[in-house]
Formats: C-alpha cells, sequence, structure tokens
C-alpha cells in the first residue's frame, strides 16, 4: 500500500488512491494513509460472521461513496463471494509472494522451499472467484539462495513487490492492458531482455 501511495504522488501517475479500507482496526496500512492525507476506513469484518454478503454489501457503500474505479488488495485474508468479484471483474487487482500459477494460496515462501525452487518472485492478477488464479498483469522474480528460510526469501520478494504493483497500476489506469479471455495483452509497452539463471555456475 505505502508503494502505491508513493508512486501515485507523482504528477503523471494515471490514478489516485482515494481510499484506504481495512477490515482490521489495527491495520498499520490505516494510520500510514493518514499520515499521507487520504481517508482510512475500517469495516471490521468479524460482526458480520460468514456473511460475506453482507460484509461487501458495507463495503461497497463505501466503495460507492468515494467513487472506486479499481480495487488493489494487499494482504486481505478474507475471501469474497463470486458475485463481489463479477461485480469487479477486470477492476481488483492483487499481488501474491509467488510466481502464480506455482504455490497458491498460504505460505507460498515454504511452499517454494520445499519444492527446491530456484527462482521465485511475486506477480500481480485479477481477482477471480478462484483464489490467486486470475489473468497474470506483471510478475517479478529473485533466485533463491541455498540458505533461504521463508523470511530471507520473502524480504527479497518484497522488494520486489514494492516494483511491480505500482507499476501494474499504472498499466491498468492508463489503459494499457487488454484482458483477452484469461490471458493479459499489454500494449504499447516492451518486455526486458534480462535473463534469471540460478544458480550461476562458474
Amino acid at each position: 500500500m505505502a508503494a502505491l501511495i508513493e508512486a501515485a504522488r507523482a504528477e503523471a501517475f494515471p490514478a489516485e488512491i482515494v481510499v484506504v479500507i481495512s477490515n482490521k482496526a489495527d491495520a498499520g496500512g490505516l494510520e500510514r494513509a493518514k499520515a499521507s492525507g487520504i481517508p482510512a476506513l475500517t469495516i471490521e469484518s468479524k460482526p458480520f460472521g460468514r456473511d460475506r454478503a453482507a460484509f461487501e454489501s458495507a463495503l461497497e457503500s463505501s466503495l460507492n461513496q468515494f467513487k472506486v474505479d479499481l480495487i488493489c488488495l494487499g494482504g486481505f485474508m478474507r475471501l469474497f463471494t463470486a458475485e463481489f468479484v463479477q461485480r469487479w471483474h477486470g477492476r481488483m487487482l492483487n499481488i501474491h509472494p509467488s510466481l502464480l500459477p506455482s504455490f497458491p494460496g498460504l505460505d507460498p515462501h515454504g511452499q517454494a522451499l520445499r519444492a527446491g525452487v530456484k527462482i521465485s518472485g511475486a506477480t500481480v492478477h485479477f481477482v477471480i472467484p478462484e483464489t490467486d488464479a486470475g489473468p497474470i498483469l506483471m510478475q517479478g522474480a529473485v533466485t533463491v539462495c541455498d540458505g533461504d528460510t521463508s523470511d530471507t526469501l520473502a524480504a527479497r520478494i518484497l522488494k520486489v513487490e514494492h516494483r511491480i504493483y505500482p507499476e501494474a497500476l499504472r498499466l491498468v489506469a492508463s489503459g494499457k492492458i487488454r484482458l483477452v479471455g484469461d490471458i493479459c495483452t499489454t500494449a504499447g509497452e516492451a518486455g526486458s531482455d534480462n535473463v534469471l539463471i540460478s544458480p550461476v555456475a562458474d
């Protein structure tokens, strides 16, 4: 969230952060948002229990109040109903700390280490009803080192997350992303020629 707020401060950035909403009153992002002059709201999910539709109705009222066009999720661990997701199809982004479709769900860093992969990373994707399965907008990769723990790998991937989430939002907000079925295409943007190989043999 802080990376998105910082990026949106640039005059040429095509999106404005108009509100930050959390379902937990003690979320650190709320104070960060307020410090940046952005309205910050709490809509506690616990009082709604298992009634996800009622929680989403309260959430949608706030989204409408602030005339939100795009939702950027970050650390939001509550599942949405299919109906809510479909209403926001192509307008709700999420970031996940793995190279999807590998290692969706909980503990992606532990999953990566247990699988013995040599490269991991982060993925920005559109949200669909299935968890961590939506069309991929952007990915960034890091090497996995032999001595890595979940914490050390997570710290390196977090730096990648901070780079790619604002950039993915920029592409969506500027209309450069086209959704063709389950695939995102990017107009007028060249991919990188960089190649990441791990491990590198002498």
